[in-house]
Protein backbone atom coordinates (compact mmCIF):
# COMPACT_ATOMS: atom_id res chain seq x y z
CA UNK A 1 0.00 0.00 0.00
CA UNK A 2 3.00 2.34 0.65
CA UNK A 3 4.23 2.60 -2.76
CA UNK A 4 0.69 4.40 -3.92
CA UNK A 5 1.11 7.42 -1.71
CA UNK A 6 4.13 8.70 -3.85
CA UNK A 7 1.82 8.59 -7.14
CA UNK A 8 -1.34 10.00 -5.76
CA UNK A 9 0.50 13.26 -3.79
CA UNK A 10 2.64 13.78 -7.26
CA UNK A 11 -0.67 14.07 -9.38
CA UNK A 12 -1.77 16.93 -6.41
CA UNK A 13 -0.47 19.86 -7.14
CA UNK A 14 -1.31 21.11 -10.11
CA UNK A 15 -5.00 20.87 -9.51
CA UNK A 16 -4.09 21.96 -6.18
CA UNK A 17 -2.54 25.23 -7.49
CA UNK A 18 -5.16 25.57 -10.12
CA UNK A 19 -8.07 25.67 -7.32
CA UNK A 20 -6.06 27.07 -4.77
CA UNK A 21 -3.64 29.98 -5.82
CA UNK A 22 -4.19 30.70 -9.81
CA UNK A 23 -7.87 31.01 -9.89
CA UNK A 24 -8.52 32.99 -7.10
CA UNK A 25 -5.63 35.26 -7.64
CA UNK A 26 -6.66 35.68 -11.25
CA UNK A 27 -10.23 37.24 -10.06
CA UNK A 28 -8.70 39.32 -7.83
CA UNK A 29 -5.90 40.67 -10.36
CA UNK A 30 -8.88 41.72 -12.40
CA UNK A 31 -10.77 43.25 -9.70
CA UNK A 32 -8.01 45.08 -8.39
CA UNK A 33 -6.74 46.14 -11.79
CA UNK A 34 -10.17 47.16 -12.67
CA UNK A 35 -10.74 49.22 -9.51
CA UNK A 36 -7.30 51.13 -9.88
CA UNK A 37 -7.89 52.61 -12.93
CA UNK A 38 -11.71 52.43 -13.45
CA UNK A 39 -12.77 54.43 -10.46
CA UNK A 40 -10.72 57.54 -11.58
CA UNK A 41 -12.79 57.32 -14.41
CA UNK A 42 -16.11 56.88 -12.64
CA UNK A 43 -15.55 59.79 -10.51
CA UNK A 44 -14.61 61.91 -13.71
CA UNK A 45 -17.61 60.25 -15.56
CA UNK A 46 -19.88 61.33 -12.18
CA UNK A 47 -18.50 64.93 -10.68
CA UNK A 48 -17.43 65.54 -14.59
CA UNK A 49 -14.41 67.41 -12.29
CA UNK A 50 -10.44 67.01 -13.00
CA UNK A 51 -10.14 68.15 -9.23
CA UNK A 52 -12.14 65.26 -7.46
CA UNK A 53 -10.71 63.16 -9.74
CA UNK A 54 -7.19 63.94 -8.25
CA UNK A 55 -8.83 63.79 -5.32
CA UNK A 56 -10.01 60.30 -6.08
CA UNK A 57 -6.91 58.93 -7.07
CA UNK A 58 -5.10 60.27 -3.88
CA UNK A 59 -8.10 58.72 -1.61
CA UNK A 60 -7.16 55.34 -3.52
CA UNK A 61 -3.10 55.16 -2.59
CA UNK A 62 -2.77 57.18 0.71
CA UNK A 63 -5.21 54.18 2.53
CA UNK A 64 -3.14 51.49 0.49
CA UNK A 65 -0.12 52.62 1.86
CA UNK A 66 -0.94 53.09 5.15
CA UNK A 67 -2.70 49.77 4.94
CA UNK A 68 0.37 47.83 3.62
CA UNK A 69 1.76 47.36 6.96
CA UNK A 70 -0.65 46.55 8.43
CA UNK A 71 -2.12 44.14 6.23
CA UNK A 72 1.32 42.17 6.49
CA UNK A 73 0.67 42.03 10.49
CA UNK A 74 -2.77 40.73 9.93
CA UNK A 75 -1.57 37.93 7.41
CA UNK A 76 1.02 36.85 9.60
CA UNK A 77 -1.15 36.91 12.86
CA UNK A 78 -4.49 34.91 10.84
CA UNK A 79 -3.31 33.65 7.92
CA UNK A 80 -3.27 34.57 4.34
CA UNK A 81 -6.52 32.59 3.31
CA UNK A 82 -9.03 33.82 5.84
CA UNK A 83 -7.34 37.55 4.88
CA UNK A 84 -7.55 37.21 1.64
CA UNK A 85 -11.41 35.74 1.46
CA UNK A 86 -12.76 38.31 4.09
CA UNK A 87 -10.73 41.27 1.85
CA UNK A 88 -12.14 40.10 -1.15
CA UNK A 89 -15.94 39.88 -0.03
CA UNK A 90 -15.61 43.26 1.76
CA UNK A 91 -14.51 44.72 -1.44
CA UNK A 92 -17.62 42.68 -3.28
CA UNK A 93 -19.79 43.92 -0.64
CA UNK A 94 -18.84 47.91 -1.04
CA UNK A 95 -18.55 48.13 -4.49
CA UNK A 96 -22.65 46.29 -4.77
CA UNK A 97 -23.30 49.02 -2.09
CA UNK A 98 -22.20 51.92 -4.27
CA UNK A 99 -23.80 49.89 -7.48
CA UNK A 100 -27.12 50.37 -6.07
CA UNK A 101 -26.65 53.77 -4.04
CA UNK A 102 -25.64 55.97 -7.44
CA UNK A 103 -28.99 55.80 -9.08
CA UNK A 104 -30.63 57.40 -6.54
CA UNK A 105 -27.69 59.68 -5.87
CA UNK A 106 -27.34 63.27 -7.22
CA UNK A 107 -24.69 66.08 -6.54
CA UNK A 108 -22.80 65.79 -3.34
CA UNK A 109 -24.50 62.50 -2.64
CA UNK A 110 -22.98 60.96 -5.70
CA UNK A 111 -19.68 62.66 -4.98
CA UNK A 112 -19.64 61.46 -1.18
CA UNK A 113 -20.34 57.62 -2.87
CA UNK A 114 -17.80 57.49 -5.21
CA UNK A 115 -15.60 59.12 -2.82
CA UNK A 116 -15.81 56.73 -0.82
CA UNK A 117 -15.58 53.88 -3.00
CA UNK A 118 -11.91 55.00 -4.00
CA UNK A 119 -10.94 55.10 -0.42
CA UNK A 120 -12.60 51.90 0.67
CA UNK A 121 -11.87 49.84 -2.28
CA UNK A 122 -7.93 50.58 -2.38
CA UNK A 123 -7.41 49.44 1.49
CA UNK A 124 -9.54 46.02 0.38
CA UNK A 125 -7.13 45.79 -2.87
CA UNK A 126 -4.28 45.61 -0.53
CA UNK A 127 -5.47 43.62 2.05
CA UNK A 128 -6.56 41.04 -0.75
CA UNK A 129 -2.93 41.53 -2.60
CA UNK A 130 -0.64 41.49 0.39
CA UNK A 131 -2.60 38.31 1.25
CA UNK A 132 -2.39 36.48 -2.26
CA UNK A 133 1.62 37.50 -2.38
CA UNK A 134 1.94 35.80 1.28
CA UNK A 135 0.26 32.34 -0.40
CA UNK A 136 1.75 33.14 -3.68
CA UNK A 137 5.12 32.84 -1.72
CA UNK A 138 4.04 29.61 0.55
CA UNK A 139 3.28 27.54 -2.86
CA UNK A 140 6.39 28.70 -4.36
CA UNK A 141 8.27 27.26 -1.14
CA UNK A 142 6.18 24.11 -1.36
CA UNK A 143 6.98 23.41 -5.19
CA UNK A 144 10.19 23.18 -4.37
CA UNK A 145 12.97 23.08 -7.37
CA UNK A 146 9.57 24.24 -9.64
CA UNK A 147 9.39 27.37 -7.29
CA UNK A 148 10.10 29.54 -10.15
CA UNK A 149 7.19 27.94 -12.35
CA UNK A 150 5.06 29.19 -9.76
CA UNK A 151 6.15 32.60 -9.89
CA UNK A 152 6.48 32.89 -13.28
CA UNK A 153 2.60 32.02 -13.67
CA UNK A 154 1.74 34.62 -10.59
CA UNK A 155 3.45 37.34 -12.76
CA UNK A 156 1.87 36.35 -16.18
CA UNK A 157 -1.77 36.43 -14.28
CA UNK A 158 -0.55 40.38 -12.72
CA UNK A 159 0.33 40.98 -16.14
CA UNK A 160 -2.81 39.99 -18.08
CA UNK A 161 -4.96 41.48 -15.19
CA UNK A 162 -3.07 44.71 -16.22
CA UNK A 163 -3.76 43.95 -19.35
CA UNK A 164 -7.57 43.54 -19.21
CA UNK A 165 -8.67 45.23 -16.41
CA UNK A 166 -8.43 49.00 -17.45
CA UNK A 167 -9.65 48.28 -21.09
CA UNK A 168 -12.44 45.98 -19.79
CA UNK A 169 -13.45 49.11 -16.50
CA UNK A 170 -13.63 51.62 -19.81
CA UNK A 171 -15.72 49.94 -21.76
CA UNK A 172 -17.97 48.64 -18.99
CA UNK A 173 -18.40 52.11 -17.92
CA UNK A 174 -18.84 53.22 -21.35
CA UNK A 175 -21.42 51.04 -23.02
CA UNK A 176 -23.53 49.88 -19.28
CA UNK A 177 -22.50 53.18 -16.60
CA UNK A 178 -21.57 52.87 -13.22
CA UNK A 179 -24.24 49.89 -12.33
CA UNK A 180 -21.96 47.68 -15.01
CA UNK A 181 -18.31 47.92 -14.47
CA UNK A 182 -19.09 48.05 -10.55
CA UNK A 183 -21.13 44.64 -10.93
CA UNK A 184 -18.96 43.01 -12.67
CA UNK A 185 -15.94 43.96 -10.20
CA UNK A 186 -18.09 42.75 -7.33
CA UNK A 187 -17.97 38.83 -9.66
CA UNK A 188 -14.65 39.13 -9.59
CA UNK A 189 -14.13 40.00 -6.05
CA UNK A 190 -17.15 37.66 -4.93
CA UNK A 191 -15.60 34.71 -6.60
CA UNK A 192 -12.16 35.13 -5.41
CA UNK A 193 -13.64 35.20 -1.83
CA UNK A 194 -15.37 31.69 -2.56
CA UNK A 195 -12.68 30.16 -4.82
CA UNK A 196 -9.75 30.97 -1.75
CA UNK A 197 -8.27 28.25 -0.44
CA UNK A 198 -10.04 25.96 2.39
CA UNK A 199 -7.08 25.22 4.07
CA UNK A 200 -5.48 25.80 7.16
CA UNK A 201 -2.31 28.34 6.39
CA UNK A 202 1.27 27.82 8.70
CA UNK A 203 1.35 30.93 11.09
CA UNK A 204 4.10 32.02 12.93
CA UNK A 205 4.83 31.31 16.28
CA UNK A 206 3.39 33.41 18.96
CA UNK A 207 2.65 36.96 17.74
CA UNK A 208 3.88 38.98 14.93
CA UNK A 209 6.35 41.33 15.02
CA UNK A 210 5.19 44.96 15.82
CA UNK A 211 5.04 47.26 12.62
CA UNK A 212 7.07 49.69 13.98
CA UNK A 213 9.68 47.68 14.76
CA UNK A 214 9.94 45.80 11.56
CA UNK A 215 9.58 49.22 9.58
CA UNK A 216 12.62 50.78 11.64
CA UNK A 217 14.54 47.40 11.00
CA UNK A 218 13.28 47.58 7.17
CA UNK A 219 14.80 51.51 7.18
CA UNK A 220 18.38 50.71 8.81
CA UNK A 221 18.91 47.70 6.59
CA UNK A 222 18.59 50.07 3.22
CA UNK A 223 20.42 52.83 4.55
CA UNK A 224 23.42 50.35 4.74
CA UNK A 225 22.79 49.73 1.23
CA UNK A 226 24.01 52.42 -1.00
CA UNK A 227 23.31 50.91 -4.45
CA UNK A 228 20.06 50.06 -3.01
CA UNK A 229 19.00 53.56 -1.60
CA UNK A 230 19.89 55.26 -4.94
CA UNK A 231 18.02 52.99 -6.91
CA UNK A 232 15.21 53.37 -4.65
CA UNK A 233 15.26 57.43 -4.85
CA UNK A 234 15.67 56.91 -8.32
CA UNK A 235 12.59 55.22 -9.10
CA UNK A 236 10.61 56.96 -6.71
CA UNK A 237 11.20 60.16 -8.53
CA UNK A 238 10.04 58.24 -11.50
CA UNK A 239 7.28 57.27 -9.96
CA UNK A 240 5.97 60.70 -9.30
CA UNK A 241 6.24 61.48 -13.13
CA UNK A 242 4.26 58.30 -13.90
CA UNK A 243 1.63 58.91 -10.91
CA UNK A 244 1.00 62.07 -12.41
CA UNK A 245 0.53 60.72 -15.80
CA UNK A 246 -1.79 58.00 -14.85
CA UNK A 247 -3.77 59.96 -12.54
CA UNK A 248 -3.90 62.90 -15.49
CA UNK A 249 -4.86 60.39 -17.70
CA UNK A 250 -8.81 60.48 -17.69
CA UNK A 251 -8.87 64.23 -18.00
CA UNK A 252 -6.22 64.48 -20.71
CA UNK A 253 -7.74 61.78 -22.64
CA UNK A 254 -11.58 62.54 -22.03
CA UNK A 255 -11.25 66.35 -21.31
CA UNK A 256 -8.40 67.51 -23.53
CA UNK A 257 -8.50 64.63 -26.41
CA UNK A 258 -11.95 64.48 -26.10
CA UNK A 259 -11.69 60.38 -26.68
CA UNK A 260 -14.27 58.04 -23.94
CA UNK A 261 -13.50 55.88 -21.09
CA UNK A 262 -12.77 53.04 -23.21
CA UNK A 263 -9.64 54.74 -24.95
CA UNK A 264 -8.53 55.65 -21.17
CA UNK A 265 -8.51 52.05 -20.20
CA UNK A 266 -6.83 51.11 -23.80
CA UNK A 267 -4.01 52.93 -22.89
CA UNK A 268 -2.73 51.43 -19.94
CA UNK A 269 -3.67 48.07 -21.63
CA UNK A 270 -1.87 48.59 -24.71
CA UNK A 271 0.94 49.58 -22.02
CA UNK A 272 0.93 46.66 -20.07
CA UNK A 273 1.07 44.07 -23.08
CA UNK A 274 3.96 46.49 -24.14
CA UNK A 275 5.85 46.23 -20.64
CA UNK A 276 5.30 42.58 -20.81
CA UNK A 277 7.29 41.72 -23.94
CA UNK A 278 9.95 44.52 -22.81
CA UNK A 279 10.64 42.52 -19.13
CA UNK A 280 11.59 39.49 -21.33
CA UNK A 281 13.67 41.32 -23.69
CA UNK A 282 14.93 43.10 -20.66
CA UNK A 283 16.28 40.36 -19.09
CA UNK A 284 17.79 38.76 -22.26
CA UNK A 285 19.75 42.07 -22.51
CA UNK A 286 20.81 42.14 -18.57
CA UNK A 287 22.56 38.58 -19.65
CA UNK A 288 24.29 39.88 -22.33
CA UNK A 289 25.52 43.44 -21.11
CA UNK A 290 25.07 43.49 -17.40
CA UNK A 291 22.32 45.25 -14.81
CA UNK A 292 23.78 48.84 -15.04
CA UNK A 293 24.17 49.44 -19.04
CA UNK A 294 21.07 48.09 -19.21
CA UNK A 295 19.27 49.34 -16.67
CA UNK A 296 20.96 53.29 -17.57
CA UNK A 297 19.58 52.31 -21.27
CA UNK A 298 16.03 52.13 -19.69
CA UNK A 299 16.15 55.27 -17.45
CA UNK A 300 17.34 56.74 -20.70
CA UNK A 301 14.90 55.68 -22.29
CA UNK A 302 12.25 56.27 -19.52
CA UNK A 303 13.37 60.28 -19.18
CA UNK A 304 12.77 61.10 -22.63
CA UNK A 305 9.75 59.35 -23.55
CA UNK A 306 7.96 61.06 -20.42
CA UNK A 307 8.84 64.45 -21.68
CA UNK A 308 8.09 64.20 -25.05
CA UNK A 309 4.22 62.59 -23.97
CA UNK A 310 3.81 66.31 -21.82
CA UNK A 311 4.58 67.67 -25.67
CA UNK A 312 1.85 65.49 -27.57
CA UNK A 313 -1.77 66.43 -28.26
CA UNK A 314 -2.79 63.30 -30.16
CA UNK A 315 -4.57 60.40 -28.76
CA UNK A 316 -2.18 57.46 -31.19
CA UNK A 317 0.67 59.29 -30.07
CA UNK A 318 -0.07 59.84 -26.42
CA UNK A 319 -0.83 55.83 -26.37
CA UNK A 320 2.51 55.25 -27.74
CA UNK A 321 4.44 56.72 -26.14
CA UNK A 322 3.03 55.76 -22.71
CA UNK A 323 3.63 52.32 -24.23
CA UNK A 324 7.08 52.89 -24.61
CA UNK A 325 7.59 55.08 -21.35
CA UNK A 326 5.61 51.77 -19.19
CA UNK A 327 8.00 49.61 -21.31
CA UNK A 328 11.21 51.40 -19.86
CA UNK A 329 9.75 51.49 -16.51
CA UNK A 330 9.78 47.35 -16.81
CA UNK A 331 13.16 47.70 -17.08
CA UNK A 332 14.27 49.54 -14.17
CA UNK A 333 11.91 47.21 -12.30
CA UNK A 334 13.67 43.96 -13.33
CA UNK A 335 16.95 46.23 -11.68
CA UNK A 336 15.42 46.91 -8.90
CA UNK A 337 14.39 43.39 -8.48
CA UNK A 338 17.50 42.07 -8.71
CA UNK A 339 19.43 44.41 -7.18
CA UNK A 340 17.59 43.77 -3.76
CA UNK A 341 17.80 39.50 -4.12
CA UNK A 342 21.41 40.52 -4.22
CA UNK A 343 22.03 42.70 -1.29
CA UNK A 344 19.20 42.30 1.03
CA UNK A 345 20.20 40.17 3.70
CA UNK A 346 17.67 37.14 4.26
CA UNK A 347 17.30 38.27 7.65
CA UNK A 348 15.58 41.11 6.59
CA UNK A 349 14.23 40.75 3.80
CA UNK A 350 10.70 41.08 4.40
CA UNK A 351 10.94 44.59 6.51
CA UNK A 352 13.42 45.51 3.99
CA UNK A 353 11.09 44.98 1.35
CA UNK A 354 7.77 46.80 3.19
CA UNK A 355 9.89 49.79 3.65
CA UNK A 356 11.26 50.06 0.07
CA UNK A 357 7.79 49.43 -1.51
CA UNK A 358 5.96 51.80 1.05
CA UNK A 359 8.77 54.69 -0.42
CA UNK A 360 8.36 53.63 -4.16
CA UNK A 361 4.20 53.77 -3.87
CA UNK A 362 4.29 57.38 -1.97
CA UNK A 363 4.54 59.40 -5.17
CA UNK A 364 0.86 58.07 -6.31
CA UNK A 365 -0.95 59.74 -3.54
CA UNK A 366 0.92 62.71 -4.02
CA UNK A 367 0.41 62.84 -7.73
CA UNK A 368 -3.16 62.59 -7.03
CA UNK A 369 -3.48 65.55 -4.85
CA UNK A 370 -1.02 67.92 -7.79
CA UNK A 371 -3.67 66.79 -10.30
CA UNK A 372 -6.37 68.14 -7.83
CA UNK A 373 -4.38 71.30 -6.48
CA UNK A 374 -3.52 72.35 -10.58
CA UNK A 375 -5.36 74.53 -12.59
CA UNK A 376 -6.30 72.52 -15.95
CA UNK A 377 -4.24 75.21 -17.69
CA UNK A 378 -1.47 74.84 -15.73
CA UNK A 379 -1.46 70.87 -15.84
CA UNK A 380 1.10 70.41 -18.78
CA UNK A 381 3.56 72.34 -16.76
CA UNK A 382 2.80 71.06 -13.54
CA UNK A 383 3.83 67.32 -15.57
CA UNK A 384 6.48 69.14 -17.62
CA UNK A 385 8.37 69.85 -14.16
CA UNK A 386 8.36 66.44 -12.78
CA UNK A 387 9.59 64.99 -16.18
CA UNK A 388 12.27 66.97 -15.94
CA UNK A 389 12.83 65.92 -12.13
CA UNK A 390 12.57 62.41 -13.39
CA UNK A 391 15.23 63.05 -15.69
CA UNK A 392 17.78 64.58 -13.22
CA UNK A 393 16.82 62.02 -10.62
CA UNK A 394 17.63 59.41 -12.91
CA UNK A 395 20.75 60.97 -13.72
CA UNK A 396 22.26 61.24 -10.23
CA UNK A 397 20.98 57.88 -9.77
CA UNK A 398 22.64 55.59 -12.35
CA UNK A 399 26.07 58.09 -11.87
CA UNK A 400 26.22 57.08 -8.22
CA UNK A 401 25.27 53.46 -8.70
CA UNK A 402 28.34 52.98 -11.22
CA UNK A 403 30.47 53.28 -8.35
CA UNK A 404 28.23 52.04 -5.35
CA UNK A 405 29.46 49.62 -2.90
CA UNK A 406 27.62 46.38 -3.45
CA UNK A 407 26.97 46.90 -6.98
CA UNK A 408 29.27 44.72 -8.12
CA UNK A 409 28.03 41.66 -7.11
CA UNK A 410 24.97 42.05 -8.63
CA UNK A 411 26.81 42.88 -12.31
CA UNK A 412 28.60 39.80 -12.32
Amino acid sequence: MRHRVGPRHARRPAPTLLRGIYVPRSMDAGAHAMTTFGIPLLVLATTHSAVLTGVAFALEWVPRLAAFALAGAMVDRYGASPVFRTASELRALTVVAAALALPYSDGVGATVTVMLLAASTGVLSEFSYIAAETAGGAASRAAGSRAHRVQSVLLGIDQVGTLAGPALAGLLLERYGATGMLTVIAGFSLLAGLLAPRQRDGRASGLPEPVMKGLRTGWSTMRSLPALCWLVVGLTLSNLAVGLLQAAAPVIVIQHMGRSSADVGMVWSVAAVATLIAVALWRRAIDRYGLWPVGAVAAAIAATTCLAVTLTHTYTTYLALIAVLMAAEGGMTVMLRTLRSHLIPASAFGSTLAVSALILLAPFPVAGVLIAVTPPALLVHVMTGCAVLQAVGLAVTFARLRSAPGLRTALA
